[in-house]
């Protein structure tokens, strides 16, 4: 299994960003964490929000404890309300079941990791996370179906 590093985390923050900012999304915090859920890369844009660091570290950690992204968590999130509420609750409120989490796969497809991104609607922040860890060269995977990750 292949390790994510920490240049490919910092790339993923940095490419993150710079696309939130290109696109003119609202400021965006972005965290990775590698797999066994530790902080390896966090920034924060300018005037983002407060609670946008746990906001990003729970989208992150929860992509990765449940080991699907935020988008899937988001739509099981709905269908077994109480199921993710217990979650909620045995992760002391650290799963966030929202686009904006995305796991970060290896070509030989091993969950290396997740990025979370928070500030701008779920689909902008996931659209930031997936951009930077496309451009290190890895697989993005933020739940928008079986076999297909992105």
């Amino acid at each position: 299994m292949t390790v994510l590093t920490l240049e490919q985390a910092s790339q993923i923050v940095d490419a993150g960003l710079a696309r939130a900012a290109e696109l003119k999304f609202r400021p965006m915090t972005i965290a990775v964490l590698d797999a066994g859920g530790h902080l390896v890369a966090f920034k924060r844009q300018d005037r983002s929000g407060i609670l946008r660091p746990e906001i990003a570290q729970g989208k992150a950690w929860g992509a990765l404890g449940m080991g699907h992204g935020g988008r899937d968590l988001a739509r099981r999130a709905i269908e077994a309300p109480a199921f993710y509420a217990a979650i909620a609750a045995t992760s002391q409120g650290r799963v966030i079941p929202v686009g904006g989490g995305v796991l970060i796969r290896d070509a030989q497809g091993d969950i290396i990791g997740a990025a979370g991104a928070s500030g701008d609607h779920p689909d902008n922040d996931e659209a930031c996370a997936v951009f930077g860890i496309e451009q290190v060269g890895l697989v993005a995977d933020g739940g928008h179906g079986p076999g297909a990750p992105k």
